[in-house]
């Protein structure tokens, strides 16, 4: 079992405190309109990063793809500047953000694409990815070219044994995800259903905790969406119900306002803010470590 990181492999138990869904470098302008989605200032997201270090973190999953603006030298230069494992992503997002010279690709193309540079690296680097994400689906549906990006990243999960981690559009279509997955044979010891602090059901989250794949509490101070005292009344739901082996946290920064610098919240905002609430509600050290260090452990190794 290994973890494939920019740098290199790692020994599972040397990932350390892991955020499960990230973006370093991203652009997602060119459909948004918006120049504030787009992260491309590599000294103040080091300097951001270090301040996820300085409280212990030392991993994160930049699950930005090909359509999202990945710069695959950039993610290698961020992790040597600041010492952080960075896992990088293959696959595509969603519509409206897959590449034009995608939009007519089937499950095929998808998957065959994705195995080559799972296997060669990416862009003809030689610097591989260790995930498939985040592959995603809109809201409340599958686009039909969502459809056939799942089928492709299934057949490339399968062929290569990478986990897959998932987009779901404000948590929606978690459990559909969970069919497809199902249906298809795909382990799902190696899943990470996304965005499930977001999904409005606790109890179709207890669904796919119970299909046994992971699932990811990864929009932690976006309190536009939702506030995080709600998220922690839901993550203690879930621990009560026997779930510590299979979630996940993480803070999905993807604009320049959630960088500290502008007045966000950072991408040190789960230790910094949300970890101090756990422990004031009685979760044990032991509980912390599995949904910080062992549960990426997990879910991110391969073979």
């Amino acid at each position: 079992m290994y973890i494939q990181t920019v740098i290199g492999k790692l020994e599972p138990h040397e990932l350390g405190v892991c955020a499960c869904h990230e973006h370093l470098y991203v652009d997602l302008s060119r459909i948004k309109k918006d120049d504030d989605t787009c992260l491309e200032d590599i000294e103040v997201i080091i300097e951001d990063l270090n301040s996820f270090v300085s409280l212990g973190g030392k991993a994160l999953v930049e699950v930005t793809n090909d359509g999202m603006g990945r710069n695959i030298q950039k993610l290698v230069e961020i992790s040597r500047k600041t010492g952080v494992h960075i896992i990088a992503s293959t696959g595509c997002y969603k519509d409206p953000f897959i590449p034009d010279s995608k939009l007519g690709w089937d499950r095929d193309d998808f998957g065959e694409w994705m195995v080559d540079e799972i296997t060669e690296g990416i862009q003809q680097t030689g610097i591989k990815p260790g995930v498939i994400g985040e592959i995603g689906s809109s809201y409340n549906e599958f686009k039909p070219i969502e459809t056939e990006l799942f089928y492709g990243a299934i057949q490339a999960a399968k062929q290569t044994k990478l986990p897959l981690s998932t987009h779901t559009t404000l948590g929606t279509c978690a459990l559909e995800q969970i069919t497809l997955f199902q249906n298809e044979g795909l382990p799902l010891n190696k899943v990470v259903i996304g965005h499930q602090d977001l999904n409005v059901s606790d109890d179709s989250v207890l669904e796919v905790l119970k299909s046994g794949a992971f699932a990811a509490l990864d929009t932690i101070g976006k309190e536009n969406y939702r506030t995080d005292a709600d998220r922690i009344e839901s993550l203690m739901y879930f621990l009560e119900e026997g779930f510590e082996d299979q979630l996940l946290l993480s803070g999905d920064l993807t604009r320049k306002s959630h960088l500290k610098r502008y007045g966000g919240q950072g991408y040190d905002v789960v230790l910094r803010t949300f970890v101090p609430e756990l422990k004031k509600r009685g979760v044990s050290s032991a509980v912390i470590k599995k949904l910080l260090v062992e549960n990426p452990q997990k879910a991110f190794s391969i073979g």
